[in-house]
C-alpha cells in the first residue's frame, strides 16, 4: 500500500510539473534584458519624479521608446541619463536642471500670528481644518510635511523664520515636496546659472490692501515689476505677479521696484547701494 501511494504521488507530481511547464511556456512574458541593465544604473529612489511608477517603470519606458526625448531622471541627472543612453545606444535628451523653491516669504516678523493652533502638527490636517495661525490664508503652515517626504535631506524648517529652506546642492528636483504641500507653495524652477534665480516669493491672490495687511512681504499686484521687465517675463493675474523662468534673463531690474520686497534674488552677489556710492563720491570731492 505504501509503495502504491508513493508511486501515485510521484505520477501526480510529474503530471503537475508537466502542466506547469506547459503553462509557463504558453503564458511566458518576454522582458528585454536591457530593462534590468538600465534599472541598475538608476538611483533607485522610486520617487516618481520622472513621471513613471518607480525606476522599473522608467527603465521600461526608456527601452521601449524610440528616442530619449522627454525622458529624464531628475534624481540621477545628466550623468545617469548618459549611462542609460550608452546602454540603449540612443542620444540622451538634454534637460535643464531644476530645483525646488519656496514661494512664501511670510516670516514671523512679516506675518504675525493671530491665533494658536493646538491640533496635529501636520500641514495637510491643518489645511483641511482652518486658514492658519496668521491672517494669510495662502501662506506656509511651517509644520514640515515637505521635510518629512524629502528622501534627500534637502529641505528644513528655519526655526527663526518658521519657513522651509531648500539646500540647492542636495535637492534633486524629485517633486515630492511639491506634492506634499497642501497650499502649493513649493514650485520646481530652473536652477539657473550658478544657482541664480529671481522669483516672486508669494502666492497670495487677495487684493493688495488685504494681502499687505496679512503679510508685510506679500505681493500686492501693483504691476511695477511687469512694467520694468523688458523681456515680457512677468505677468499679473489674480492680483499676483509671476515670473516666467523661461523668459527671465536674470537682469534683476524688477526686484528693486517691488514695494514689498516680494521678489527674491537667490545666489546673486550683493547689490551696490547707490546711496553709499553717492556719499563716497561727495566725501572724495570734499577732500
Amino acid at each position: 500500500m505504501i509503495l502504491i501511494a508513493v508511486i501515485s504521488l510521484g505520477v501526480i507530481g510529474a503530471v503537475g510539473a508537466l502542466f506547469l511547464y506547459a503553462a509557463s511556456k504558453k503564458f511566458e512574458v518576454y522582458e528585454d534584458p536591457r530593462i534590468g541593465q538600465v534599472q541598475e544604473v538608476l538611483p533607485g529612489a522610486n520617487c516618481g519624479a520622472c513621471g513613471y511608477p518607480g525606476c522599473s517603470g522608467f527603465a521600461t519606458a526608456c527601452v521601449k521608446s524610440d528616442t530619449m526625448d522627454g525622458l529624464n531622471c531628475p534624481v540621477g541627472g545628466a550623468a545617469t541619463m548618459a549611462q542609460v543612453s550608452t546602454i540603449l545606444g540612443k542620444d540622451a535628451g538634454t534637460a535643464e536642471p531644476m530645483v525646488a523653491v519656496v514661494r512664501c516669504n511670510g516670516n514671523c516678523d512679516a506675518r504675525p500670528k493671530t491665533n494658536r493652533y493646538d491640533g496635529a502638527r501636520n500641514c495637510s490636517v491643518a489645511s483641511s481644518l482652518y486658514m492658519g495661525e496668521t491672517g494669510c490664508s495662502y501662506g506656509c503652515f511651517g509644520f514640515g510635511d515637505c521635510v518629512t517626504v524629502c528622501a534627500f535631506d534637502a529641505i528644513h524648517i528655519n526655526p527663526q523664520t518658521g519657513l522651509p529652506e531648500v539646500d540647492d546642492d542636495k535637492c534633486t528636483s524629485c517633486g515630492l515636496c511639491v506634492k506634499a504641500c497642501p497650499r502649493k507653495i513649493i514650485e520646481l524652477r530652473k536652477k539657473g546659472p550658478k544657482s541664480r534665480r529671481v522669483f516672486v516669493s508669494c502666492i497670495n491672490k487677495d487684493k493688495g490692501g488685504v494681502a499687505r495687511k496679512a503679510c508685510a512681504n506679500a505681493c500686492i499686484g501693483c504691476g511695477k515689476c511687469a512694467k520694468e521687465c523688458a523681456f515680457d517675463a512677468i505677468t499679473i493675474e489674480n492680483n499676483l505677479a509671476y515670473i516666467d523662468y523661461n523668459k527671465c534673463r536674470l537682469c534683476r531690474k524688477c526686484a528693486p521696484v517691488c514695494p514689498t520686497g516680494a521678489i527674491l534674488e537667490t545666489n546673486f552677489p550683493p547689490r551696490k547701494e547707490k546711496a553709499v556710492e553717492t556719499a563716497t563720491e561727495n566725501t572724495n570731492k570734499t577732500e
